[in-house]
């Protein structure tokens, strides 16, 4: 296993709150396909004024991969500003993920320069490397990046599953604050919860899966349904974390159509045409993905509809109340 320098360097240490939602936010492109600046300090706002406890720009939401470098930290430092202006504390936790570990330095070193509170650094996709592979690539990219660290397990995009044994080591590093646990297997969380150092935060990669691993002890999510419904979902997850098994599960059932809606197609392709749908975007993609097929429409303008984000008439509802 490749050594770090700074392994046990306590400072950035695990002093950051990471409880509650944390959006996984789009970046929105013009039909050129530049980066539409205005777009996503419009999103941003919203998710403000709905509550998030932060925003993740640049991960598979956001399409990183299809950012260059100077786009990558811009559309970070844009998102910054705007959690900056906010009169609370907003967290903004950037995307730096990458199969090159060389490559996901850089990005940190840009992330870090843009003003982010912390990186999120998704298994390395396509080379399929080994647990100590994994382990030093994390630790680089922390050595790299100088903030506070997010692992990001998601077998269903890397062709990897993190395995319990490799976060928990992983995690006796103080610069490793948490885990984005996306696998889909509860019993998978739990074994990391049940095992993980005091103050290593467990946030769902799967909005379904939210509350149920909240029960189980996790501290939230980073989530793809509050692009569309921040102040729904930051309700819900409230619910969750206050103990109050009725509420979360009230609000759990009213935005779980919309939870399944958006993945009808891979993200953020759906997620991206309901924002278009509600005025609040242009909804383009960058190549490869493409716009949402005709028949995932009325689908997803049902799920819409069932959160409060259209009236009956198919208008747009600026604020769905909960």
């Amino acid at each position: 296993m490749m050594a770090s320098a700074h392994a046990q360097d306590p400072s950035p240490s695990r002093n950051l709150s990471l409880s509650g939602v944390f959006t996984a936010i789009v970046t929105p492109f013009r039909d050129d396909g530049s980066v539409d600046e205005a777009g996503l300090r419009r999103l941003a706002k919203r998710q403000i004024a709905g509550g998030v406890a932060g925003l993740v720009p640049c991960g598979t939401t956001g399409e990183a991969v299809t950012l260059d470098a100077d786009e990558h930290e811009r559309v970070v430092a844009v998102v910054v500003e705007e959690a900056r202006a906010s009169s609370r504390r907003v967290t903004v936790i950037a995307g730096c993920g990458s199969n090159d570990t060389r490559k996901s330095q850089g990005l940190a070193e840009r992330c870090r320069r843009a003003g982010a509170d912390a990186l999120l650094v998704v298994t390395p996709y396509y080379n399929k490397p080994t647990p100590k592979g994994l382990v030093a690539h994390f630790l680089a990219v922390a050595d790299a990046g100088r903030l506070p660290l997010v692992l990001y397990n998601v077998p269903g995009r890397t062709g990897l599953n993190m395995q319990p044994d490799t976060v928990l080591e992983l995690a006796k590093d103080p610069r490793i604050v948490a885990v984005k646990e996306a696998s889909g297997s509860l019993d998978q969380a739990c074994e990391i919860l049940r095992a993980r150092p005091d103050g290593f935060a467990v946030l769902s990669g799967e909005d379904s899966l939210a509350i149920p691993m909240i029960a189980c002890g996790a501290e939230g999510v980073i989530a793809v349904v509050s692009n569309e419904a921040p102040g729904l979902y930051v309700d819900a997850i409230a619910a969750a974390l206050a103990g109050n098994r009725a509420r979360a599960s009230e609000l759990q059932a009213r935005i779980f159509p919309l939870m399944k809606a958006n993945f009808r197609e891979s993200n953020p392709i759906p997620v991206k045409w309901a924002l278009a749908r509600l005025g609040l975007i242009g909804g383009a993609l960058r190549l490869p993905l493409v716009p949402l097929s005709p028949q995932h429409h009325a689908p997803l303008e049902d799920a819409l509809r069932s959160a409060g984000l259209l009236d009956a008439a198919g208008k747009p509802v600026e604020k769905a109340a909960a």
